[in-house]
Formats: C-alpha cells, structure tokens, sequence
C-alpha cells in the first residue's frame, strides 16, 4: 500500500511540474518596482523588485547605479555567481554602445535579475525595502527559484521607467 501512495505522490507532483507555465516574456516596471512574468499574454506571476541605487532614468555608463531601459533578451544563466542564481539581460544593446561610445563613457554591462547576495538570503524581506543593486534587478531567494524554474534563456525582457 506504501508503495501506490509513494507512487501516486511522484506521478502525481510530476504532473504539476509538466503543467507549470514557461515563460514567453518578462516585463519589468521601474517606477512601480514590479516584474511581471507572461506565457502568452497573461500575467504568471508577479514579483516586487529592488533595482539600482538611482533607478530613475536609462543606464548611460559604467557605475550610475542605473537600471537599463529597453528591449533586451534574458541571454544566459549563472547558478555560481555572487548572488543566489542570476539571468544575464543583454545590456548594452548596440545603441546603448554607441551612446556611451559618443559621450566618451563605458555603458556598463553584467545588468542580471538575481536574489540576494550569498549568506545574506535572510535579509530578502528587509533589503527588497529599498534599491540597493548597481543597476540589476533583485529579488528574494525563494522568488529567484521560481523565476529560475519559470524563464528559460532567450526570454525577451522589457524594462519599462
């Protein structure tokens, strides 16, 4: 009898796990401090965010603190970085290159949605208070998981102010 109950609990959360929407787009609202993750055109989930420590405005160079604004492609994963797990978004765009480019600046990059910096996961719910990242997007530890598990690499991502 264990073994139909074990049975049915692995076929059963196997199931929930093959029904779990994929993400087709992920949309960030800067001035709202929310991202939204879409299959198709409904709202999946929702996420409040911490973004750069001045988020008002496009990333114009290395060090502003800014978040970018724009189209971009969530490109690549690392799940060994500095913060719990991260999606690399493909800032800077040809564009934002040739905008740094004619100022004389360096536009920046390594802009990721990630959680929070390894060893201090517990200050998630304190530290997404406030905009304290060099220009990412930052979420809690458990909200990272699901994005993680919900957005797979070359998810469009629009970063609205």
């Amino acid at each position: 009898m264990r073994w139909i109950a074990l049975a049915l609990t692995i076929f059963w959360s196997a199931g929930l796990a093959l029904a779990q929407p994929v993400a087709t787009r992920v949309l960030v609202l800067k001035s709202e401090r929310r991202m939204e993750i879409l299959s198709g055109g409904t709202i999946v989930k929702t996420y409040p965010i911490a973004l750069g420590g001045s988020p008002v405005g496009h990333k114009e160079k290395e060090g502003d603190g800014r978040t970018p604004e724009g189209n971009y492609v969530l490109d690549w994963r690392n799940a060994r970085s500095g913060y719990h797990l991260s999606m690399h978004v493909s800032y800077p765009g040809p564009s934002d290159t040739a905008r740094a480019r004619a100022a004389g600046e360096d536009p920046g990059g390594m802009i990721m949605i990630h959680g929070q910096r390894n060893y201090f996961g517990w200050l998630g719910s304190l530290t997404q208070w406030f905009d304290w990242t060099d220009g990412c997007i930052a979420v809690t530890n458990p909200e990272m998981d699901e994005i993680w598990a919900l957005v797979p690499d070359g998810t469009p991502i629009e970063i609205r102010p």
